[in-house]
């Protein structure tokens, strides 16, 4: 899918730098009102023009494979800054961290990270990153967005980005596919991913055998350590002697991609995978739900961005997709959302980004300073929130006090915007299944009128429905209006 960089609008001069990007001195992201720009120094701005006029660039461009970037017109640049060249790049419409990511969707991302590795060695280029961080998502489409990471190949030289790949990328998928272990919170805990040392300890015996396990692990771990004491330029001399070259190279990046295709997440089986089937609902419940959330996303102007919390098998993200620009399916389980990722692929769905979330133990800021990596609260900036059957998970089966989860709720949209929440009452038979795990008298102030006054106290209630099993309630309420 071929997209192109946004008209240049008037935008305020106030530059704010990306925490993210500071690693590489080459280049640098910043932002000036809505608009995502790069400075490039000499050099950076030298391979920027070499790769303008590569054959595999563009193309890749075309395809919706790398992000749209152009050079940005002077009028949008502020004077003063110390570049050779400012890019501009398309905007994401909203940024996700790998550890949010399905194993398939990680795995997709990898295996267009090596295709475009493939086809820049075949053009003279390489990528000096191997990170997972350097790819983003338009719905369920990976698109690579790191295009300071592309310099000319030097013959002789091994991919720099190799250690990353395989700490953020490959380390995770082996985890997952061969012992079955959710990658998620190891991926999570360091923003620089998996140490080799820490995962073959996991990986002895005859798992030593498994796809990928002895050379991309055992060995690369063994020869790190033995050029431990070697420099960069050293080891590249060394490997110069001994015949490395271009081709060969390409040859290793084709035997990852085969290698990426065969590892496959092992099914597990989860109690959210069938909750659509047995959380319930009537068919009129659902008739009444949908035409509500229906109702609710089209009161307004069309929203930009959708946040669909607790979204299990994509019934009503899919739903919003037909009245908003982007939407966000955030669910815990990972098994969930890979199903659900997949189901997207095949409906070639481009509107809705499944995500992988603890909506009690959302992201939070992590890297430098705890701000390389921006936490979800500090990401979701929403026109409109769907908060079905979430509210009581979050105050009966995790404790959250109910005027935090409004609180929360309230903090995730941008001002004017829209909650769209769904209060299942006490006596509903899945808060009476939750309540008979906890001590009794434990949530005195879980009640229908006690939410609605802490809803009414945040913005304005505009519509309320109980559903007809009259145990649930359904409001839409404008935050802060």
């Amino acid at each position: 899918m071929t997209r192109s960089v946004p008209a240049t609008p008037t935008v305020p001069t106030r530059v704010r730098t990306e925490p993210a990007s500071f690693r590489d001195p080459a280049n640098r992201v910043f932002h000036v009102g809505d608009e995502v720009l790069r400075g490039l120094d000499t050099g950076a701005a030298e391979h920027w023009r070499a790769l303008t006029a590569s054959t595999f660039f563009p193309a890749l461009v075309a395809a919706g494979k790398v992000c749209a970037t152009e050079e940005a017109p002077s009028a949008l640049v502020p004077a003063g800054l110390p570049w050779a060249a400012v890019l501009r790049h398309e905007r994401i419409p909203f940024v996700s961290h790998p550890y949010e990511w399905s194993f398939t969707m990680l795995r997709d991302a990898a295996l267009l990270h090596t295709e475009i590795l493939a086809a820049a060695l075949a053009d003279g280029f390489t990528t000096k990153d191997g990170s997972a961080y350097n790819l983003q998502w338009h719905g369920v489409q990976p698109v690579f967005i790191d295009v300071g990471s592309f310099e000319p190949v030097r013959d002789g030289e091994p991919w720099a980005g190799y250690r990353q790949f395989c700490q953020t990328v490959l380390y995770p998928l082996l985890l997952t596919a061969h012992l079955g272990v959710d990658f998620q919170p190891w991926l999570r805990a360091q923003v620089d991913g998996i140490e080799a040392e820490q995962l073959r300890p996991l990986f002895g015996g005859t798992r030593r055998l498994r796809p990928g396990v002895l050379t991309h692990l055992h060995l690369h771990g063994a020869m790190q350590q033995r050029n431990a004491a070697a420099s960069t330029t050293d080891v590249r001399a060394q490997l110069r002697a001994a015949g490395f070259s271009r081709e060969l190279l390409l040859s290793t990046v084709r035997g990852i991609e085969k290698l990426l295709r065969r590892l496959e997440r092992r099914p597990t089986g989860s109690h959210w995978a069938d909750y659509q089937r047995t959380c319930g609902y009537t068919a009129q419940d659902r008739l009444a739900k949908e035409q509500f959330v229906t109702a609710a996303l089209t009161a307004g102007t069309r929203p930009r961005l959708v946040l669909d919390l607790g979204a299990n098998d994509g019934r009503y993200s899919r739903l919003a997709a037909a009245y908003a620009d982007h939407v966000v399916a955030v669910e815990q389980d990972p098994a969930v959302v890979d199903d659900l990722y997949r189901a997207l692929r095949a409906e070639g769905q481009q509107r809705v980004l499944p995500l992988v979330l603890d909506l009690a133990d959302p992201s939070p800021g992590g890297g430098w300073r705890g701000v390389e990596r921006a936490g979800f609260a500090q990401r979701a900036d929403a026109d409109a929130v769907l908060a079905l059957a979430v509210v009581h998970h979050l105050a009966i089966g995790r404790n959250v006090p109910l005027p935090e989860v409004v609180d929360w709720l309230a903090g995730l949209t941008a001002r004017g915007g829209a909650v769209v929440v769904e209060f299942v009452h006490p006596d509903d038979p899945m808060a009476q299944r939750l309540l008979a795990n906890k001590p009794e008298g434990l949530f005195p102030d879980y009640r229908r009128d006690a939410f609605e006054a802490l809803l009414a106290a945040r913005g304005r209630i505009t519509e309320r429905l109980e559903l007809p099993s009259g145990t649930r309630t359904l409001y839409r309420a404008v935050m802060g209006g």
